[in-house]
Order: structure tokens, then C-alpha cells, then sequence
């Protein structure tokens, strides 16, 4: 190929190559697991459409700075209060949506969701930017290395910490004492009927879950956190109760004399092991995480 060619186009071809990647990272990056967040299609249609946006904007944004085009890059900040206004969209519509579930995310759960979808198209266009700047300055194959190291690094900030990391997680006794139910040692509640009784110690899961670190304890003891949990095993087997029915809904308990967690779940699908597994694998909130170790006091 021509390399005056080249050379006269460079802008044209590194913007099409930081929108490629923008994209290419942005559709890396959109998942619907067991959760159907985004929803498909309409969910992934939205959040795609964003990606491309992001992409574009952070592709064009490396030819108006080369050409000493400084007030066109302001078009930066207008982007930043329109994915503001994206994470405020995804509160409103989960908040609203989570007043029908029999087991809800909780508010920590429905910010944590929000400020990812914001986070992730700020990643977008950092990869377009950098896919774009590297094509420019350099040459398109240099700008493809770019694009797909900046993909590696989107992925490495995709995931947070999962609770098997933070805490170790242990199939305990469920225990009935008259009315009152107890996850081994730590009790749970008071239920009146006896046909929950049985439904409860029939259907029935208890786990123990004790944090691993002073850091540990503080987070796992967030109620967001603790609701996180038992939405996320809700959702995975399915819940055994329906609405009216709040003696047979799950709880986390927390002993405070230890710091571990009772968790009592009342699941359609039976099955310990698998459930244990799902467990060290629920993601830990980043509104949640708490490191009294950091502050200075306690060092």
C-alpha cells in the first residue's frame, strides 16, 4: 500500500480503527448472565449504541488535540454528563423493577450495577482513544497492538473480588428449637407456623461464612452486601417462597461476636454442592468493601 496514501488518510484510518476497538471492547465487555442484566435484546441494543458513541468519541477525540483543536475536545465533558445521566437511567429503571422481586437486589446491589454501565463506556473510550492515537502517531498495525492491550486492560477491571476470596464458606446445621430457627450457633428468626417449620427444615440451606480478615468482617457485615448474597443464590436455583410469605424468605445473620454470617436459604433447587460453589463466586460490592486495616489508627 502507498505509504503517502497512508500518510494523508492517517486520521481517517485511525479513527476507524479506535472505533473498532471502542466497539469490539465495548461488545467484550456486555454480558446477560443469570441475572438478564442488560436484558436481550433491547437492554443490549441501549448499552451497544452507547458503545459506539463512546468509541467514536474517543477515537475523533486523538485528530481535533493532534490539529491543536482544543475546544473540540470539550465535546469530552458533554459525553461524561451523558453517561452520568446513563447510570442515573439504570437506578431508576432497577430500583423500580426490584419492588416486584420475591428476593430484591437491594439498593447497594442496584449502585453497583449503575456505576459499572457508567464505568464501562469511560473504557471504551480509553481504548479507542488509545487504538486511535497509536494509528496516527505510528501505523494501523501499531494502533491494532494498542486496541487490543487496551481490551486486556477493560477486561482486567471488568470483575471486582468474588466472596471466596474475602471469606471461607461452610455447609452448617440448620437447627429448630420450638419456633425459633438457628444456622448452627447463630440464630435467624422466630417463625410461628409450623408448616413453615417443616418447609424450612425441609427445603432448607444453611452456611456459614466467615470473613478471613479484620476487612473481611466489616464488608461481608454490610446489609447490602448480605442481601447481594442472597439475591445472587435466589436467582441462580430459584427461591422457595411467594409473596406473603415472610417467614419463609432467606436471611443472613450476623454473629457479632465473630463476625461470620448465618445464611439460611430456601432454594427450588436442592442441590449443596452446587450452591456452595455459586457462593465463593458472588461478587463483592464495591459500595460494600470496608478496610478499617488502611486507616492510620490502625496500622
Amino acid at each position: 500500500m502507498d505509504i503517502t496514501w497512508l500518510h494523508t488518510h492517517r486520521y481517517t484510518i485511525g479513527i476507524v480503527v479506535g472505533v473498532i476497538f471502542g466497539i469490539v471492547s465495548r461488545l467484550n465487555m456486555l454480558r446477560t448472565d443469570y441475572r438478564q442484566y442488560p436484558t436481550y435484546p433491547h437492554g443490549k441494543i441501549i448499552h451497544v449504541s452507547l458503545g459506539v458513541i463512546a468509541a467514536g468519541l474517543g477515537a475523533v477525540a486523538v485528530p481535533a488535540l493532534l490539529e491543536k483543536n482544543y475546544t473540540a475536545v470539550t465535546f469530552l465533558s458533554l459525553a461524561a454528563q451523558q453517561f452520568r445521566d446513563v447510570r442515573n437511567m439504570e437506578r431508576q429503571s432497577l430500583t423500580k423493577v426490584d419492588e416486584l422481586e420475591l428476593v430484591p437486589r437491594g439498593a447497594a446491589y442496584i449502585e453497583g450495577i449503575a456505576m459499572v454501565f457508567e464505568g464501562r463506556n469511560y473504557l471504551v473510550i480509553l481504548t479507542a482513544f488509545m487504538a486511535s492515537l497509536f494509528s496516527i502517531l505510528f501505523a494501523w498495525y501499531w494502533g491494532v497492538l494498542a486496541g487490543l492491550l487496551s481490551i486486556w486492560i477493560a477486561n482486567f477491571f471488568k470483575s471486582g473480588n468474588k466472596l471466596g476470596d474475602i471469606a471461607d464458606i461452610v455447609p452448617a446445621e440448620i437447627r429448630m428449637d420450638g419456633p425459633d430457627v438457628s444456622v448452627d450457633s447463630i440464630y435467624i428468626m422466630n417463625v410461628g407456623l409450623v408448616d413453615s417449620r417443616d418447609k424450612i427444615m425441609k427445603y432448607g440451606q444453611g452456611f456459614l461464612i466467615k470473613p478471613k480478615n479484620r476487612n473481611a468482617r466489616v464488608t461481608i457485615s454490610h446489609v447490602g452486601q448480605r442481601q447481594a448474597i442472597m439475591y445472587d443464590m435466589s436467582t441462580l436455583f430459584g427461591v422457595y417462597r411467594d409473596e406473603g410469605e415472610p417467614s419463609l424468605r432467606p436471611m443472613a445473620k450476623l454473629d457479632m461476636d465473630s463476625g461470620t454470617i448465618g445464611l439460611l436459604l430456601l432454594l427450588q433447587e436442592d442441590d449443596r454442592e452446587k450452591t456452595l460453589t455459586a457462593l465463593h463466586r458472588v461478587p463483592v460490592l464495591e459500595s460494600a468493601v470496608r478496610m478499617p486495616s488502611e486507616a492510620g489508627v490502625n496500622k
